[in-house]
């Protein structure tokens, strides 16, 4: 149950990114928009792969799952309940994409490099840093797990889990999915940056409470 759990996982990231890169940046043939696009596919491999990969393999593509079933190096059963997982996790991150699109526009930071957003855009701020927390602090727990974790490849996975964060969430918030990031600059600005600080503050702190709970969940071992 735990891979099936994973790559569901996986595959929401792998959306939530990558198409949420293309609709915040716009995916027009522009060399900079389209190299964010990749890089926010490609680093969302790289970040589940050290996140679940002792979990699942982390397929989170049904294709490799068939390809991996053909070279039979998987039961079939268990290849369809990879496959339903990974279709699942995709409904699942194009849903937080249209949450976060029809919550309001988008709102980056300001030049002092405060947190913000606009006018009637809360909610939208909100969920982001809730999500991309979430996501950032799961890849943290799973690449330095003592027994499922990347060993010496944690740093690395982590910081480019951090570039792929900011890559999608810039355009919303300016990404803070830390607190602390947050309270520096938005007491030098003051004035509406000082005012939505709590947004900032406790929407990280509850978007790595759930990943602390799903990371607890992922890492039991089975009997």
């Amino acid at each position: 149950m735990k891979k099936y759990l994973a790559e569901a996982l996986g595959t929401m990231v792998l959306v939530l990114m990558g198409c949420g890169s293309a609709i915040f940046f716009g995916c027009s043939e522009g060399t900079a928009q389209v190299l964010a696009v990749a890089f926010a596919f490609g680093l969302s491999v790289v970040g589940m792969a050290y996140c679940i990969g002792g979990i699942s393999g982390c397929h989170i593509n049904p294709a490799i799952t068939l390809g991996v079933w053909l070279s039979k190096r998987m039961p079939g059963n268990e290849a369809i309940g990879y496959m339903v997982s990974q279709f699942i996790g995709a409904l699942v991150g194009s849903s937080i994409i249209y949450a976060l699109t029809s919550t309001g526009g988008y709102g980056p930071s300001t030049a002092t490099g405060a947190n913000g957003f606009g006018s009637g855009e809360m909610l939208q701020a909100f969920l982001a840093e809730v999500i991309f927390t979430f996501v950032f602090v799961l890849v943290v727990l799973g690449s330095t797990d003592s027994k499922k974790g990347a060993g010496n490849f944690a740093g690395l996975a982590i910081g480019l889990t951090l570039v792929l964060v900011h890559i999608v969430c810039i355009p919303i918030t300016g990404t803070s999915v830390n607190p602390a990031r947050s309270f520096g600059p938005a007491l030098f600005q003051g004035g509406e940056a000082l005012s939505q600080l709590w947004l900032f503050i406790v929407a990280p702190m509850l978007g790595a409470a759930l990943s602390a709970g799903v990371w607890k969940v992922l890492s039991l071992e089975e009997n």
